[in-house]
């Protein structure tokens, strides 16, 4: 007999996982995966938290968030014409002192940018705001205009949170991003915590053993051989409905660890992740959108400022130049 689940997170906000059966991620994924790293596969089984795990006395998480703020086309004095991409974007840092229970957001910055594959226009002063000219290879179809914006706010996340580090931290700190690490692998006690599960990793003979996880169990460490690949595994967290992938993250950290390391990182997720998971009578996400990344989203998206304000001033701006 079929069984059914609702999904707790908020239908606006897509799935917590992407499956064409309601068991979990059907695409599968083209990557090389190696899954006898911690264990030999025929071995996996759920990993508890190890009895002497315990969390840093501080963790710092960090994460971005982008805005288009509008759509603009160029007419240049040849008769062509460019697509561009007014965008806004912000990336901050919370800092949580888990010994004495304080979060405090220590860093946060906007950046603006028009993405456009013009040859002829810069910077775009709109009203107070200006809009840096970040030019894009190719033709730079409208399309593919908006996947531009991640690399500078990819850069605006990583300066942040290395100056936060400089700052407040003894060296036996865990940073946590929200998202795959990719091109933040050089950053050190550094783990990737992806949400949202989109594609198959593991034969079936393995997921099995992800969707039988209690809270805070994790599978065995494994190796994405992908571009931005490295060691990874899955981690339950607290609150889940009882589906199968209900509370299933995604845990990363940089191939250049050794596989001791890597395992190490795995403990120290179990014994952190959970402790930060919400609830579903706050967050419509839950509990898969952690508490302060939650908060800090919030605050970034206030200072992004009113996009009707930003899109009449940008709409302004370019009218005068005509």
């Amino acid at each position: 007999m079929t069984r059914m689940f609702v999904d707790m997170w908020d239908p606006a906000y897509g799935a917590s996982f992407e499956g064409g059966d309601g068991e979990g991620p059907a695409s599968p994924s083209s990557a090389q995966v190696d899954t006898d790293v911690e264990v030999p596969a025929a071995e996996w089984a759920p990993i508890d938290v190890p009895s002497g795990a315990r969390p840093p006395d501080v963790v710092f998480l960090v994460d971005g968030v982008r805005r288009n703020d509008a759509q603009i086309w160029t007419a240049e004095d040849d008769g062509t014409s460019f697509a561009g991409l007014a965008a806004s974007f912000a990336a901050g840092v919370v800092r949580c002192d888990l010994r004495n229970g304080v979060a405090d957001l220590v860093s946060a910055r906007v950046g603006r940018g028009l993405f456009t594959a013009s040859p002829s226009v810069s910077d775009l002063q709109a009203g107070t705001v200006r809009y840096e000219i970040h030019r894009i290879n190719g033709s730079g179809e409208a399309s593919k205009l908006p996947a531009a914006v991640q690399g500078p706010l990819t850069a605006l996340e990583i300066e942040i949170s290395s100056a936060a580090r400089d700052t407040g931290s003894d060296g036996a700190d865990l940073l946590i991003v929200d998202g795959p690490l990719r091109n933040r692998r050089q950053l050190p006690r550094t783990i990737g915590y992806v949400k949202t599960q989109q594609k198959q990793y593991l034969p079936a003979a393995l997921t099995t053993v992800v969707t039988t996880l209690r809270p805070a169990q994790r599978t065995p460490v494994f190796h994405l051989g992908t571009v931005w690949g490295g060691w990874s595994w899955y981690l339950r967290l607290p609150g889940a409905t009882g589906a199968p992938w209900s509370g299933i993250v995604r845990v990363e950290c940089s191939p250049d660890l050794t596989v001791e390391q890597a395992i190490e990182l795995a403990a120290q997720s179990q014994a952190t992740l959970p402790r930060f998971a919400s609830a579903s009578y706050k967050d419509p996400r839950a509990p898969q959108n952690l508490v302060p990344i939650a908060g800090l989203e919030r605050r970034l998206r206030g200072m992004l400022g009113d996009s009707r304000v930003l899109h009449r001033a940008l709409a302004l701006a370019t009218s005068q130049t005509r």
